[in-house]
């Protein structure tokens, strides 16, 4: 599945799930199978953490997942992993500030999507000069999940980009729910991106659902 205009773009970072076996309660396929169900628009496969799978079974666990994002046509993303992303021709990769140059990583995979997570107004002019379709932005409110994640910031970046008029597409990232996705939309963001909102959920179809329906009622 082939998306590379901010338009396209911008739609599929609607509801963002984000997973990879350390954040699953039950198989990570079934969970991305019912996540896709409640009406997720894009996947991040984002294997860290403990007791995070390595070499082969990273490897065919990333295949399986992509299997069923392309039957659901729903774009594929490897956090941080860019030699996976090759390999398995992934339709993008997601990189952080300690990870490899945007322009670099640009040069490797061509005209793939590639999301940066930023913390600042200087750090999106960097990433935007380096050639990034669109930011990840947060923690917006406090989460448990990343163990080195940053303080909150709220909306605040996010605010101060839509009004210096960045147009790039954005995602609000970090504790958001499907309670509080109405806010960061309002903010600006064009999306929301969650991990255990929806693999930790009872119902991770419902969670999904929910969290779709007020990110589309706030945008």
């Amino acid at each position: 599945m082939m998306i590379n205009n901010s338009e396209s773009i911008r739609e599929a970072l609607k509801v963002y799930f984000i997973m990879g076996s350390p954040n699953c309660k039950g198989e990570p396929a079934q969970v991305l199978k019912e996540a896709i169900e409640g009406g997720i628009t894009l996947f991040q496969f984002r294997e860290k953490g403990m007791g995070a799978l390595t070499g082969v079974s990273k490897y065919e666990l990333a295949k399986e997942l992509q299997q069923i994002c392309k039957e659901h046509q729903i774009p594929f993303i490897i956090n941080d992993d860019i030699e996976l992303a090759i390999t398995l021709n992934a339709d993008g990769v997601h990189i952080g500030q300690e990870d490899e140059d945007v322009a670099n990583v640009r040069k490797k995979i061509g005209d793939k999507i590639i999301g940066v997570s930023v913390h600042s107004y200087e750090e999106a002019m960097a990433a935007l000069g380096g050639g990034a379709d669109y930011f990840g932005i947060g923690p917006v409110y406090p989460t448990k999940t990343k163990e080195d994640a940053k303080p909150s910031n709220g909306t605040k970046l996010i605010q101060e980009l839509r009004m210096k008029e960045v147009t790039i597409p954005i995602v609000g990232i970090g504790g958001i729910t499907a309670e509080n996705a109405g806010a960061v939309i309002k903010a600006g963001a064009d999306g929301v991106s969650v991990i255990t909102a929806i693999s930790h959920a009872d119902d991770v179809t419902e969670a999904a659902k929910s969290l779709r329906k007020n990110v589309l009622e706030s945008l």
